[in-house]
């Protein structure tokens, strides 16, 4: 047993130390043992002792590496996808904007009085006639005017006017346009105040959610920051319907119309750029680590 034990302790050490080698590709140890009835097999007395050198460990490495290898290849398979994808974003953004251009642009119908026509009229040019009623004007601010040269320096307000239908039937609400701070009480742009009976061509609004960090309405204060149109229409006395005076129909004196904004927000060049970028760089560092150094 101690001739035994001695062999065992050598086999291990010399098992340790070929692990730290990196050549060696496979050991196979036999141990004789006589007449030791315990290790004997039917067939013989040789009892052959097989063990994995560090070629198991490296081929596992290599299988950890290959699996790393295709997993980076996802970033830029990931990033030229959300690149073909804000293509195909902008284009539809592109036809979004012609549309709502055409639909601001187009002639004028009469304005209907289903409410649920209207819902799919937002933007469409509509005419009404009738008349002002300037005594329950509101006042939705702070606002600049549609005007490039002006917008960074001036604001102001956006002047809504009950307006009585005389062919319908109904009050509406109808935004004359802008004034700047100075003008915004009416006694300050008397001759704007058209009177009488007139013809105002506009676009169909609806109402808006109140955006992130936008104040509420102050009904009292008559201080209004975004369109409520049933508030705004109990408030005036007027149908929740509500256009935007387009600036033909502004008069000397009075607010400025022609204020709807038909831009919308179009971000996706940049965000083309930046995906088909990081799908490039990305690409040559794959390249370069991978493939690259095999060649």
């Amino acid at each position: 047993m101690a001739s035994l034990k001695s062999v065992v302790v050598y086999s291990t050490r010399l098992l340790k130390t070929l692990q730290q080698k990196s050549h060696v590709v496979h050991i196979k140890r036999t141990l004789v043992l006589p007449g030791l009835p315990l290790f004997r097999r039917p067939q013989g007395k040789f009892l052959p002792f097989g063990r994995l050198s560090s070629s198991t460990a490296a081929s596992g490495a290599k299988g950890e590496e290959s699996l790393f290898k295709w997993l980076l290849l996802l970033i830029p398979v990931t990033t030229f996808g959300l690149g073909t994808w804000q293509v195909k974003r902008r284009q539809w953004k592109m036809q979004l904007i012609n549309d709502l251009r055409r639909l601001v642009t187009a002639e004028p119908i009469p304005l209907p009085l289903d409410p649920n026509e209207l819902k799919d009229l937002e933007y469409r040019r509509v005419k009404v006639r009738g008349e002002f009623d300037h005594a329950r004007e509101l006042y939705v601010l702070p606002r600049s005017p549609v005007d490039p040269e002006k917008e960074a320096r001036e604001t102001g307000a956006n002047v809504i006017t009950p307006f009585r239908c005389t062919d319908l039937g109904i009050t509406i609400l109808v935004n004359r346009g802008y004034v700047p701070k100075q003008k915004v009480r009416p006694e300050t742009r008397m001759k704007g105040q058209v009177e009488g009976e007139v013809e105002v061509v506009g676009v169909v609004r609806l109402t808006e959610n109140r955006k992130p960090f936008v104040p509420n309405n102050d009904v009292e204060r008559n201080r209004w920051h975004y369109r409520d149109l049933e508030a705004m229409g109990a408030a005036a006395g007027a149908e929740p319907i509500f256009i935007d005076a387009d600036f033909g129909s502004t008069t000397p004196g009075g607010p400025i119309g022609g204020q709807t904004r038909v831009t919308l927000r179009n971000e996706h060049m940049q965000y083309m750029v930046t995906w088909y970028g990081l799908c490039a760089a990305t690409s040559y560092m794959w390249y370069a680590k991978f493939i690259k150094k095999m060649v």
